[in-house]
Formats: structure tokens, C-alpha cells, sequence
């Protein structure tokens, strides 16, 4: 049975971990969420307290000033009131069982804010890199001499000082012991440093004699379940921190004898980068 890949596109791993205590990753967890998983979270989470702390007031429903008899929404809303702090005053406790759990919820309430607080600074003040990888990878001549080619940009409008890029080959092989094994060679790169990263760079590597693609075709890379891992950091000239993205190449990516499209032009006298044309391949003419 085909394994599925190891890497998604986006590069992360798909791979699921077991054996380990969730709550140990559970703070990266809630940090990598994205803003809509973490805003639902948040809101579900305050809801459930809420809903508990609810159920221990109905215990004593009269306790709760001006509450109406048999009525779990005005514990439910008191309960509100006393953890977020803003005691509008119509609900209010009146016996010691209220007031004790009254006191209790107000202290978690308080840690609950200050933990969501600093969980939503840090995930503002982290910062990310907007970087766009090609859908493809090209393969063809480039200057005479035969290239694997991927392009990148930079999605946001700062720029990326002291950009660098890595790429890795994995080719899965067969060990003499009849194992199978996943290989990973870096690449050689024409260049693989940037010193100003704003717009657009095409990355080159050189198919040659010391290259691991010399001679394979589309056939070979899928027989060994070719995968490209591409990576780049650099430092953010906005927040003066390092940031990176990478991304992955599966087999299907790879398109020989093809060129991107250009993005540069002149409009109305100015020079324009169209990134609509950013994954446009154009094929080569035959010779």
C-alpha cells in the first residue's frame, strides 16, 4: 500500500505523533492556530466556564439577588457578569454559598483575561514572513546549461534583509539490507543569498555532474518519490526579527523543458511586477 507524502505543500509534516502528552505542545499549539481557530476557541472556552460556574449557582439560585426562581439563564448571566468583572448590579450575590463561588470565579476570570491577553499579544507580536513559492519547479536550459528553477516572492510590501534560500533533494532508496530509506542531499544553488528580498527571485540550481538530477526524467523522480523541500529566512527590516517559510515539491511538481512567465512590464511609464503571472508556465518552443 502507497504511504502518503511526508510533507504537505505548505511544507509542513504530515505526520501524525502519538505517545506524547498533548498539553506539552499545547501552548505552540494555541500560538499556531490561526486567528479564527483561536478567537472560537477562546469564545467556546469562556462559554464552558461560564456554563459550569452557572450550574454551581443554581444550586442556590436564591442567593443571587433580584435572579428569577427556576431560571438558568440568570445564573448563566450572573456568572457572565462575575468573570468578566462588570457587575452591572441588578444580579447580585446575597448569600455566603453565592459569594464564595462568586470570589472564586472572579480570580479565575482574572487569570483567564491576563493568559488570553499575553496568548494574543504574542501572537501579534510574533512576526511572519508573506513569502510566495511557484506551484512548479522547472526544469530546462537556462544559459545554456540545464537548471532545476523555482521562483519566490515577497507578498508583503517591507522587505527581507539578508534573505537566504536552501533547498533539499529526498529521494527514497532501498538500503542493502532491503530497507527502504528516505535520502536528503542539499543542493548547490547559483546564489542562494539576497541581500535586499522585496519582490521576486528565481532560484537556480545547476544540473550537473555533481548534481543528483543529472540524467533522471519524470519516470525516475516518480519511481523514487521525489520530494523538494525548499526553506527561507531572513531578517524582517520592519520588526528586525528572523523570520522563514518553506515549502515542498512532490513529484507531480516537476515540469521539464518549460519557462515562468515574465512578471516585469511598463505601464503608464512606470515599472510594474504583475504577480498574476507568478505560477504561468510557458512551454519551450521545440528545437
Amino acid at each position: 500500500m502507497a504511504l502518503p507524502p511526508l510533507f504537505n505543500a505548505d511544507g509542513s509534516i504530515n505526520i501524525d505523533r502519538v505517545g506524547l502528552t498533548a498539553a506539552r505542545d499545547s501552548y505552540h499549539r494555541i500560538l499556531s492556530m490561526s486567528w479564527w481557530m483561536f478567537f472560537t476557541f477562546a469564545a467556546l472556552g469562556i462559554v464552558a466556564i461560564n456554563l459550569v460556574f452557572a450550574v454551581l449557582y443554581r444550586f442556590d439560585l436564591e442567593g443571587i439577588v433580584n435572579a428569577r426562581p427556576d431560571r438558568f439563564a440568570d445564573a448563566f448571566f450572573f456568572s457572565v457578569q462575575t468573570f468578566s468583572t462588570i457587575g452591572f448590579g441588578t444580579l447580585s450575590p446575597g448569600s455566603m454559598f453565592v459569594n464564595v463561588v462568586a470570589t472564586v470565579e472572579a480570580i479565575f476570570g482574572l487569570l483567564t483575561t491576563a493568559l488570553l491577553t499575553g496568548i494574543t499579544f504574542a501572537k501579534f507580536a510574533r512576526p511572519t514572513a508573506r513569502v510566495l513559492f511557484s506551484e512548479k519547479v522547472v526544469v530546462a536550459e537556462h544559459d545554456g546549461q540545464k537548471m532545476l528553477m523555482l521562483r519566490v516572492a515577497n507578498a508583503r510590501g517591507n522587505q527581507i534583509v539578508e534573505a537566504s534560500v536552501h533547498l533539499t533533494l529526498g529521494f527514497l532508496t532501498t538500503t542493502l539490507e532491503g530497507k527502504r530509506f528516505r535520502t536528503l542531499t542539499d543542493l548547490k544553488l547559483r546564489r542562494s543569498t539576497s541581500p535586499l528580498f522585496a519582490l521576486s527571485w528565481t532560484i537556480f540550481h545547476p544540473i550537473d555532474e555533481d548534481s543528483p538530477l543529472l540524467g533522471l526524467s519524470t519516470e525516475d523522480l516518480a519511481e523514487r518519490e521525489t520530494l523538494l523541500i525548499a526553506t527561507l529566512t531572513g531578517i524582517d527590516d520592519t520588526f528586525h526579527q528572523t523570520v522563514h517559510a518553506r515549502t515542498a515539491y512532490l513529484t507531480e511538481s516537476f515540469v521539464f523543458d518549460h519557462d515562468f512567465a515574465d512578471l516585469n512590464d511598463v505601464r503608464d511609464g512606470r515599472r510594474v511586477i504583475d504577480f498574476t503571472n507568478f505560477d504561468v508556465l510557458v512551454p519551450r518552443a521545440p528545437e
